[in-house]
């Protein structure tokens, strides 16, 4: 068992769990698919295209870039990097998760929908990150209130 958990990295429940959810994976984009965002005739090379594209985009540009800036801020903020670090996080999440949206992708579509304009929302995107930033200062300053009580 140590050999394995040596040469893997965790325990055999761990490759079972995994595999099984790479099974399932695979089973749900066999049987259901989604002919709408691919072409049904080669949907096998789209999810490639997507899954080489993610992996090469994420491992070998932004996971540098965000490993040299998490490197930076350690090195410049000391305790207060988690101050930094978590609501950077959250406005992050946060973009990818409005930038329709914000960017105004398919504002046409939304407006016949919902007889709005999207202008808001980058507005509403700033105030919610600027809340964020606001609420981490306010909990580290607290923190360090108490911790100069002490």
């Amino acid at each position: 068992m140590t050999t394995f958990r040596a040469r893997y990295g965790a325990g055999p429940m761990h490759l079972a769990v995994t595999a099984g959810c790479l099974a399932l994976a695979g089973a749900v984009v066999l049987t259901i698919g989604f002919p709408a965002l691919w072409n049904t005739d080669t949907w096998w090379q789209s999810i490639g295209l997507w899954f080489v594209g993610a992996a090469v985009v994420h491992d070998a540009i932004l996971f540098p870039l965000y490993a040299v800036l998490d490197r930076t801020l350690v090195a410049r903020l000391g305790r207060f990097v988690n101050a930094v670090r978590i609501p950077a996080l959250g406005a992050g999440l946060s973009l990818l998760l409005f930038a329709p949206g914000i960017f105004a992708h398919g504002s046409e579509t939304y407006e016949a929908a919902t007889g709005q304009t999207q202008e808001p929302y980058l507005m509403r995107w700033l105030l919610l990150v600027a809340g964020m930033f606001a609420a981490s200062a306010a909990f580290y300053g607290g923190r360090e209130i108490l911790r100069q009580r002490r």
